[in-house]
This record gives structure tokens, C-alpha cells and sequence, in this order.
């Protein structure tokens, strides 16, 4: 089964994922408070919304496509990975987060309830001879660098 919730002691009103049209793929996330990207800049926007999915399940994060070609903002690592072991981790519940980095001249201005960013579950195929053993302990970067 696929959802998304709501993290633990989380301080804002947050607006879960949706998709805009029975034609998308992706989910749309909002803004649960407003930022701005300066030109230049790089921010780190928590969205306080975290995803239970199977296993063999992974969701990907992408910038929204308008984004890209008319405000210049992009996603630093290009996609974002949320493996299905995040939900619920030790840290900080699996609260899904999305880096913007502003490549353009003007600053970006993002109101509470904006769309800021699309994910997209995909299942995915192991290897025959995989033998992953690890177990994550945290949140983000707790695999390694």
C-alpha cells in the first residue's frame, strides 16, 4: 500500500500530496510555509509529509517542470531518492524534504500552499544474488556519503 501521512509533531497545516489530473504521474507537494530562493541560493525545504510504500517501492522527487525552464530552479542532485525504509526513521519520521538551487538572476518568492515539487512511486527489480544487509538507522545521508 501507497500513502502519504503527516510526521510526527509536525508544527504546520500541511496539505498531503495530490495528483492534478487522472493523467499525472505525479503526486503534486505543497509548501507548508512560505521561503524564498535568492538567486544563487540553495535551500532545504522540509515538507512534513512522509511515505508509506512496499518494498520494492521507491519514490522520486523532481522539481516542477515550470520551474526549470522559467523561474531557472532546479533540484541540486537532480532527483530526489526516498527508499521505502525512510518512512518512520529515528530521525526525523521521514520527512520527505526537497533541495532548490536558483540558477537564474531573480529571486523566487514560494506562499504557504504553493506547489513546489512532484514525486513519482515506482516498483523496481533486485538482482538475483543481492545480498544488502544494512538497516537504516536515521534519516538522510544515514547510508553513507
Amino acid at each position: 500500500m501507497r500513502k502519504f501521512e503527516v510526521v510526527k509533531d509536525c508544527p504546520f497545516s500541511v496539505r498531503l500530496p495530490e495528483r492534478s489530473t487522472d493523467g499525472s504521474a505525479g503526486y503534486d507537494f505543497f509548501a507548508p510555509y512560505p521561503f524564498a530562493i535568492g538567486p544563487g541560493q540553495t535551500v532545504f525545504v522540509k515538507t512534513w509529509v512522509k511515505a508509506k510504500m512496499p518494498k520494492d517501492n521507491v519514490l522520486l522527487l523532481f522539481e516542477r517542470s515550470s520551474w526549470g525552464f522559467k523561474k531557472h530552479v532546479s533540484i541540486p542532485n537532480a532527483v530526489g531518492v526516498i527508499d521505502s525504509d525512510y518512512y518512520g526513521n529515528v530521525d526525523n519520521d521521514g520527512n520527505i524534504a526537497f533541495a532548490f538551487t536558483n540558477n537564474g538572476s531573480e529571486p523566487l518568492e514560494v506562499k504557504e500552499g504553493d506547489k513546489i515539487g512532484q514525486g513519482i512511486f515506482l516498483s523496481y527489480f533486485l538482482t538475483d544474488d543481492d545480498i544488502s544487509g544494512g538497516k537504516r538507522e536515521g534519516g538522510m545521508g544515514s547510508t553513507g556519503d
